[in-house]
């Protein structure tokens, strides 16, 4: 596997992460490790007719998770070489399908695309799992968590009759989608046991955000199938954008042949 670290970084944590990746998957194309100085941005991937970008913040490159992090954006670059479905359906086309005509804010629609990639993810994490240990990836899970719960403004219901959103602090809608994902993605590979700090902090989000609806998030994540065509893969993405958006009477009408 060819991987070429620009940007000063040090390269041990990528170089693990691909031999780590190897021993189960390879790169046909090779991967170009891009260090940017923004700290917000901390890693996305790019993919090119004969290459790969991993874009990562220079703080991310240098942190104890880099390797872990790295592994995670080469498990995306190998499920889109497989041609797999999460990795080739369109989300904008999907959301297309889920939202046309309905009037949605522009902050659940955004929060849309973050569930697209959450459903990513878990196809992504399915390769790391098997390839890396949990342990990792379950205490930063845990420490996103928290900080976003604590950062949490209260439950929506606590805020003024017709005062919108939030402006400061975690939005407690799109953390609540978050726990889902986390518990989901835990859950799916049987990392934690009942009485783990997730599930209290996964509760205190739901409770933040009553409308959304975390268990019933957290069970898609955990029951995506794991060869979708990209017409279950469509579906699926289509119910869980109507289930955020619109809510979850409108998540059960749309079918794909």
């Amino acid at each position: 596997m060819d991987v070429r670290v620009q940007g000063g970084a040090p390269p041990d944590p990528f170089l693990s992460a691909a031999d780590l990746l190897a021993t189960e998957h390879d790169l046909d194309h090779p991967v170009h490790v891009r260090v940017r100085d923004d700290p917000d941005e901390r890693t996305w991937t790019a993919h090119y007719d004969d290459y790969h970008v991993l874009n990562i913040s220079r703080q991310a490159a240098t942190s104890a998770m880099a390797r872990e992090l790295a592994l995670h954006e080469l498990a995306h670059m190998a499920r889109y070489e497989q041609g797999h479905a999460s990795h080739t359906q369109s989300t904008d086309e999907a959301l297309f399908l889920a939202l046309s005509g309905r009037d949605v804010e522009r902050r659940k629609l955004a929060h849309c695309y973050q569930i697209a990639n959450h459903m990513r993810d878990i196809y992504a994490d399915d390769i790391t799992l098997a390839v890396a240990p949990a342990a990792k990836l379950v205490q930063f899970l845990e420490s996103k968590l928290a900080a976003a719960v604590a950062d949490a403004p209260g439950p929506a219901g606590s805020r003024p009759a017709g005062a919108g959103p939030a402006q400061t602090g975690a939005d407690p809608d799109i953390t609540a989608v978050n726990a889902a994902f986390a518990l989901g993605l835990v859950e799916r590979h049987g990392l934690i046991d009942p009485d783990h700090r997730l599930y209290d902090l996964a509760r205190a989000a739901a409770a933040d955000a009553p409308a959304v609806g975390m268990e019933t998030f957290k069970h898609r994540f955990r029951g995506l199938m794991d060869d979708p065509t990209e017409s279950d893969f469509r579906r699926d993405l289509v119910a869980v954008t109507k289930e955020y958006a619109l809510g979850g009477g409108q998540a059960a009408d749309y079918s794909s042949s």
